[in-house]
């Protein structure tokens, strides 16, 4: 993919303002502490096109297969060629999904966000085409359950994306999804990607098996630990998963559970009030200079870690006690750190294996290149309108700069069930 650079500068030329001289590999770039949210959505923009581009410009040219990464943890046990490209479609359209979805407009951003969308139906598109050269695997091994997953909560996210797909493409996905119930994994958050699988059949107006979707739900409640945190599984492991997966799946399935009346508002309600406390915990882990720490599995996955405070930002569910100018700048910082060098870019621009920076050595055995593309779902406030309070307000202290800079903060109080 040698046209990468050329490509991806002529695509977002009008972007390249205050943020356009980068760090060497592995230090900061200094950035201007009092940027406006127009400079901060612009920055926003830019990065996760940037993330995103390699992944949906090859596909939707049939050339991901060719010209995809495919670098592995030390000790990886699947089988990078029949799940690496799916993980990479599925993780990558679920993070972009709420920014396509905003309606066109006239705007460079706007123009921008046309031609992407254009490419990633075309990119969903080859994915389920039998004749493709990128046609990608859902039938074999166990790990397309949780990559059709994020697959399906990309369509839940971006209904326009589905409804542009052409029918003979909205049945190969229909059939692709019931074509895993072939298949199990394991019992902790993998009960949520059959029973988001299960809840997208039913949005579009398909059979689906209620068991799956419920059994998830019942045993996550029955796995909640208090004060926003559920554990995965039997065994409390203290890491991101709940950013990862539980909160943004648990509130995307009983969305759809509670829009087709199969289950009560109070339950949504329920799950969205812990998902609020979660965002508020996740907002405090951020530094004062943007940092935060690599705690537990798959810290690989980089800005994934902060999918639940960017739903509940999406979904404008945000807290009193945080203001949506105090998030994104908080995001903003944390994204300058990881994104405005290229430290955790190759040559031709795919993620490396690493935290912050090419690190492999960290990798979980399940890991590889299309794995990394988790940290797009950092980014869903993208799918926020740019006249939104979260972009229009002015910039904000966050917690950790409040607090460590002698500023008035609200203390910290743990929350009930």
């Amino acid at each position: 993919m040698n046209n990468f650079k050329y490509a991806f500068l002529i695509g977002v030329t009008f972007l390249v303002t205050n943020f356009a001289s980068r760090a060497q590999s592995g230090k900061k770039t200094k950035t201007n502490a009092v940027a406006t949210g127009v400079e901060d959505r612009a920055f926003w923009v830019k990065t996760l096109y940037k993330i995103a581009y390699p992944v949906i410009h090859n596909l939707a040219n049939n050339t991901l297969k060719k010209n995809m990464a495919t670098e592995v943890a030390p000790h990886y046990y699947n089988n990078v060629k029949e799940v690496g490209y799916t993980e990479a479609l599925g993780r990558t359209f679920a993070g972009i999904a709420p920014w396509l979805n905003l309606p066109d407009d006239d705007t460079e951003e706007g123009k921008l966000r046309a031609r992407f969308k254009s490419e990633t139906i075309q990119a969903l598109t080859n994915a389920v085409d039998p004749l493709s050269a990128d046609y990608i695997n859902f039938r074999t091994d166990a790990q397309p359950i949780v990559d059709a997953a994020y697959v399906v909560q990309g369509f839940l996210r971006a209904p326009n994306v589905w409804k542009a797909l052409n029918e003979t493409t909205q049945k190969r996905y229909i059939a692709e999804v019931k074509s895993l119930r072939n298949r199990t994994g394991a019992y902790n958050n993998w009960l949520l990607f059959q029973a988001i699988e299960e809840a997208w059949l039913l949005s579009v107006g398909e059979e689906y098996e209620p068991y799956r979707t419920m059994t998830a739900i019942n045993k996550l409640n029955e796995w909640y630990v208090g004060d926003g945190w559920y554990s995965d599984g039997a065994s409390f492991s203290t890491d991101y998963y709940n950013a990862y997966v539980i909160h943004p799946m648990m509130m995307d399935i009983l969305k759809v559970m509670v829009a087709k009346k199969k289950m009560a508002e109070a339950q949504l309600f329920k799950v969205t009030n812990r998902a609020v406390r979660y965002a508020q915990i996740t907002e405090r882990m951020i530094s004062s200079t943007g940092e935060y720490p690599p705690i537990g599995r798959s810290v690989t996955y980089r800005t994934a870690a902060f999918q639940t405070l960017a739903q509940v930002a999406l979904d404008e569910k945000l807290p009193n006690e945080l203001s949506p100018a105090q998030v994104r700048c908080a995001l903003t910082k944390v994204f300058q750190n990881m994104y405005a060098g290229n430290q955790n870019f190759d040559e031709q621009g795919w993620l490396v294996l690493g935290f912050n920076g090419h690190q492999p050595e960290i990798a979980d055995p399940y890991t590889c290149t299309g794995s990394l593309y988790m940290a797009t779902l950092g980014f869903l406030p993208l799918g926020l309108p740019a006249d939104n309070t979260f972009w229009t307000a002015p910039a904000g202290l966050w917690t950790s700069q409040k607090a460590w800079t002698g500023n008035a903060f609200l203390k910290d109080h743990a929350a009930g069930n």
